[in-house]
């Protein structure tokens, strides 16, 4: 790590070669939480936790976000110094057991998707667009049968109606939610930009 960064690099990452040690249970919900993050805009190195070497310049940018919901493995990305990646096998626990149970990895998974993407909110606007031109579909499959002598009997404009007003209520909360996350990002008054280099300004 520290030829790594004696050849440039303000953030070296320790990254784990593989996952042999880890249960299949751990390795999978591992990669799916990778995944599902990435899908999600979030940047993060794989299969990366917490052990890396920064500059002090990469030191001084990261504290210079001060939000308190904290996801060091997707904030360290963000200051976008250049980077290297340094891969180590780990061996099994020779003693103890994990004190990183399920729960506590299911927080740890909350707290990076709602502190890093406003995505969810996103989703709940989509969904709800994607339930009301549905029911719009189906209104109109119902008015065609109708005119053409074939009427569906009995619940059909409940159901519409219902699957209808439905989505547009998930489409006005997608839509609050939209603003939400906005005010929500503007209250961590991250930093725009990162100054690597200085050139033209003469001696500081």
């Amino acid at each position: 790590m520290v030829k790594s960064y004696v050849a440039g690099h303000d953030v070296v990452y320790g990254v784990r070669a593989s996952r042999q040690t880890d249960t299949a249970f751990k390795r999978m919900t591992a990669e799916v939480f990778y995944r599902l993050m990435t899908m999600m805009g979030v940047k993060q190195v794989f299969n990366h936790a917490d052990f890396r070497l920064l500059s002090s310049r990469a030191r001084d940018a990261l504290l210079e976000y001060h939000e308190r919901n904290i996801y060091i493995r997707g904030l360290v990305p963000l200051v976008g110094f250049p980077s290297a990646e340094v891969y180590y096998d780990r061996r099994e626990r020779t003693a103890g057991v994990s004190k990183y149970p399920l729960h506590k990895m299911m927080a740890l998974a909350l707290e990076g998707i709602t502190s890093m993407t406003v995505m969810p909110l996103r989703i709940i606007t989509l969904t709800g667009f994607i339930i009301s031109a549905v029911a719009i579909l189906a209104i109109v499959v119902v008015l065609i049968n109708k005119m053409i002598g074939n009427p569906i009997q009995g619940w059909a404009s409940v159901i519409v109606a219902l699957f209808f007003m439905g989505g547009v209520q998930m489409l006005c909360l997608g839509i609050i939610g939209e603003y939400l996350g906005k005010i929500y990002l503007e209250t961590k008054r991250r930093p725009r930009s990162h100054i690597e280099e200085k050139e033209g300004f003469g001696s500081p």
